[in-house]
């Protein structure tokens, strides 16, 4: 009695039975065989297909030492059931993850205040491994492919905003304000031509942001240049 009321708890139970989880089994177990970084210094990435598609991360990020650990199409809703196997194996300085297929106009959306839960609960399963590890969280992009649903998208932002200053070693890095024009719309000319995907100039003003983030949380690091 006392087990099964134990697995009704927790909030991953059953979760590698659920289709739309396990699809994404065979991406995270590629993942794990990629080497796990031994350098206190590395910068790890980690999040859905902006991640995955980051090829030119070690140089746009000098001069920190970055790596990539992503899988492309990644939600909270499966990304909290991998993200312990995903960061555990890896040394690492900070953790950085942007995770942005929650809310995009699909019937299977969660409501802002579903992300900011499923979002608490993987930095628990980070906690395992990583205890005092620094860990980021680039906001959303607003993209012209997505941009009908940036009122529900920020304000899952915002939620998550508001959680990061109240935790320690918790950070959001603020990235919309960079990819929004005059005309108050998404960028264009910073996407691929989904409209969905960062281009390589676009990459460079995303690592820019970051960077700057890095920068001011993480001085010591700098310093070891």
């Amino acid at each position: 009695m006392i087990l099964l009321l134990l697995a009704s708890c927790n909030p991953l139970s059953g979760l590698d039975k659920n289709p739309e989880v396990a699809k994404w089994e065979r991406n995270v177990s590629t993942l794990e065989s990629h080497p796990a970084s031994e350098s206190s210094k590395t910068i790890l990435f980690t999040g859905s297909s902006s991640i995955n598609l980051w090829e030119t991360v070690a140089t746009d990020m000098l001069p920190y030492q970055a790596i990539a650990r992503g899988y492309g199409g990644a939600k909270l809703t499966d990304f909290v059931f991998y993200i312990h196997r995903i960061v555990s194996p890896h040394e690492c300085a900070a953790i950085v993850i942007f995770i942005a297929n929650d809310i995009t106009g699909d019937s299977t959306d969660r409501t802002p205040e579903e992300v900011l839960s499923l979002f608490k609960q993987t930095i628990r399963q980070i906690r395992k491994s990583h205890p005092k590890t620094p860990v980021f969280w680039i906001e959303v992009t607003p993209t012209p492919a997505r941009w009908t649903y940036w009122g529900r998208i920020s304000e899952a932002s915002r939620l998550i905003n508001e959680y990061c200053n109240k935790t320690r070693n918790l950070y959001f890095i603020s990235t919309s304000q960079m990819f929004i024009g005059i005309d108050g719309k998404p960028v264009v000319e910073l996407f691929k031509n989904d409209n969905l995907h960062l281009n390589a100039t676009g990459y460079k003003l995303w690592s820019d942001c970051i960077k700057s983030e890095l920068d001011k949380q993480l001085p010591q690091l700098r310093s070891l240049e």
